[in-house]
């Protein structure tokens, strides 16, 4: 079997000259894609387009963006990246619906192996990452291979992501672990204890 088979398998897998040609093809189109937005925006979405990155409708990363094949690479509706982003999509990034990154947020679905011996094989792999909806990363986050985070939970800025992350919490730190669940009594503050005024509150409320 040829070494993009074993990519896309989840086997360990050798960088050799047809996965460097899938690499040089995306990285054209994403230098494109830095060059045109966000001043021509038809043209940088067709970038995305042809370089495979499956999207719903409002979605932008903001220059400068970086991911190695984009094919591997799903993000649903009204999706917002910080400038940096980086997406190492060895193995598939799965991102859901409302979700923003802050600055330099990188996703890490890439890895080498730990024993010196093994890893100067030139021998690596690709690990899946799923992050749910309505997530909102801080930034300067880290997301390793493997991890899952949750629907309507937040990533504190500077965490490293290193193991599964469920719905509906504040989680921070390096690693990352869970600091407490997000309730209702969240939803009337902007940040920390400054509550909506008024009128943002009616609208928020429908």
């Amino acid at each position: 079997m040829d070494n993009r088979y074993r990519r896309d398998h989840g086997m360990a897998y050798y960088s050799d000259e047809s996965i460097v040609a899938e690499q040089l093809v995306t990285k054209r189109l994403i230098r494109e894609y830095n060059f045109l937005m966000p001043f021509e925006v038809e043209k940088g979405i067709e970038c995305l387009n042809k370089a495979g990155i499956i999207h719903g409708e409002n979605v932008y990363f903001e220059p400068p963006f970086h991911c190695e094949y984009g094919k591997h690479i799903k993000v649903g509706e009204n999706f917002y990246a910080n400038i940096g982003c980086i997406m190492l999509d060895v193995a598939q990034i799965t991102i859901g619906k409302n979700v923003l990154f802050g600055p330099n947020v990188s996703i890490y679905t890439a890895g080498h192996p730990i024993h010196y011996e093994s890893r100067m094989s030139g021998y690596e792999y690709g690990v899946p990452v799923a992050i749910g909806d309505n997530v909102w990363i801080g930034g300067n986050c880290v997301i390793l291979p493997g991890v899952k985070i949750g629907s309507n939970t937040v990533i504190g800025a500077g965490s490293i992501v290193t193991k599964e992350i469920p719905d509906n919490v504040l989680a921070a730190g390096n690693p990352c672990k869970v600091i407490r669940e997000i309730t209702t009594e969240d939803k009337a503050y902007y940040f920390k204890n400054k509550k909506f005024d008024d009128e943002v509150w009616k609208k928020i409320n429908g």
